[in-house]
């Protein structure tokens, strides 16, 4: 069937035939009128199919930076791949089926990109084969633990732009996904032949100021915020649950928030406020740090990160990267001996590799730096849990600033380890200033950080 607008490409259903399923790859130039309350009604409209049977998401492709506690297992299926041995992704590694179609589309993906990059060499393709598995991973998520050949997929993708994101797209159809691409600003920068591989037709003409709404999964029926008997013991059923409070840092009128004691940071020595601390006294204010522990559907732990208090009212900042992929999450607060365990992820990004979630306690929230433009030489403090070594401190310096894919980071000395990622990066007069987010292994003490003005942004709302 020939799509020729977005409401057919999320109602057209493929055929399956010789034990596959067939797949739509289109482009959608320019915008139309009402782009915006369109695209709301399209996500409204296919979040209630969800529990249908439907996968649907709409997104813009991940950051390209791979957090430093995943880079060995990407790099050992490139190695099993090269092998011909079986290759996996974290979020589904036991389906014999999944695997051998993910080893196939990631050959044949791989063959597209080396018709039009004629001089690849095998770090170029080592690269972009565990950029190929991290993005299906981050993309795809847990509903890959329900995958099947026969499953409906339907994904939008936002402004696609370069030819590996493209042919990552074009990936994603021979794993059974139909893609749209939201080309609204401009259309692929990409060889023909690339190009041929998809579709298109014109919505209306390219506007560069168009800013599409972010994508909020619908929350289920049973989404409802009710006070647990046992936080510390009980664990939540089914999936994560994306939940949207009515106003943004409120709870829900039916909800009776247990009120719990504030805990404070204790402080020593100088005065609090903007005068700088000694690291003694920053290094107190790890009771505002917490651990948290990502659990799958059986239960097992498969990864651990760091996070920040930062609304009173159980908000907790962490990395996008960090939850993607977990069923539910357990949290460790300093000085507590509760384990407060959630599904509740109240907000994510996907391009800042941000996440807010939710637990039923009361929190220190540290307050975010609201000065002037940070500067190079300037002396930080990290907090965060590497390697599960819960709430560890370590202090360097900004060494730079870098524009990662359109996200400003800051580039920083204090070293971190697999786990910190969520963790806080502080100044010296404990104010956050930036979030860990990726380290790079070939290089030491290389360390990047989300810069507070967009953290900033993205929190409002749930601070204080």
């Amino acid at each position: 069937m020939t799509v020729n607008s977005l409401d057919t490409f999320l109602s057209v259903k493929g055929g399956f035939n010789g034990g596959r399923r067939d797949v739509y790859f289109v482009r959608a130039l320019g915008c139309g009128s009402g782009m915006e309350d369109q695209i709301l009604a399209m996500d409204r409209r296919m979040g209630s199919k969800m529990q249908k049977k439907v996968f649907y998401t709409r997104m813009r492709l991940p950051s390209p930076l791979i957090p430093q506690e995943e880079m060995h297992f990407y790099s050992s299926q490139f190695e099993a791949w090269k092998a011909g041995r079986k290759l996996s992704v974290r979020n589904q590694a036991q389906d014999g089926r999944f695997c051998r179609v993910l080893g196939d589309a990631c050959t044949e993906t791989v063959e597209k990109y080396r018709l039009v990059k004629k001089n690849m060499t095998e770090s170029i393709e080592k690269n972009f084969v565990i950029k190929l598995l991290y993005w299906t991973d981050r993309v795809l998520g847990c509903a890959l633990a329900d995958w099947n050949e026969r499953k409906c997929f339907k994904i939008l993708m936002e402004d696609v732009q370069k030819e590996q994101d493209y042919l990552f797209c074009y990936m994603l159809t021979l794993l059974g996904c139909d893609v749209l691409l939201l080309e609204c600003r401009k259309d692929i920068s990409a060889a023909d032949a690339l190009k041929a591989l998809s579709a298109e037709f014109r919505l209306g003409e390219f506007k560069d100021t168009l800013q599409l709404p972010e994508y909020m999964p619908c929350a289920a029926p049973s989404a409802v915020h009710t006070e647990h008997e046992d936080r510390t013991a009980k664990e939540p059923s089914g999936p994560v649950r994306v939940v949207i409070p009515e106003k943004p840092g409120r709870r829900n009128s039916c909800t009776q928030m247990p009120m719990q004691p504030t805990p404070q940071p204790a402080v020593s020595g100088k005065a609090a406020g903007n005068s700088e601390k000694s690291f003694e006294e920053l290094a107190l204010l790890a009771s505002s740090i917490v651990m948290i522990a990502v659990y799958d559907r059986e239960g097992e732990p498969i990864a651990t990160g760091s996070g920040i208090m930062i609304g009173r009212d159980g908000y907790i900042l962490t990395n996008n990267h960090v939850t993607r992929g977990g069923c539910f999450f357990a949290v460790r607060i300093e000085d507590d001996d509760n384990i407060y365990k959630t599904n509740e992820i109240i907000k994510y990004n996907t391009v800042l590799d941000l996440a807010v979630i939710r637990i039923d306690r009361r929190l220190a929230p540290l307050p975010f730096y609201r000065g002037k433009k940070l500067v190079r030489g300037q002396k930080v403090v990290a907090i965060g849990s590497p390697l599960g070594m819960f709430n560890s401190v370590s202090d360097g310096i900004i060494s730079g600033f870098r524009n990662i894919d359109s996200v400003d980071m800051i580039q920083f000395t204090a070293p971190i380890s697999h786990g910190s990622s969520g963790g806080a990066l502080l100044n010296m007069q404990g104010e956050i200033i930036g979030i860990s987010t990726a380290g790079i292994d070939e290089g030491q003490n290389i360390n990047l950080a989300v810069n507070y003005e967009d953290i900033g942004m993205f929190v409002r709302g749930f601070t204080g």
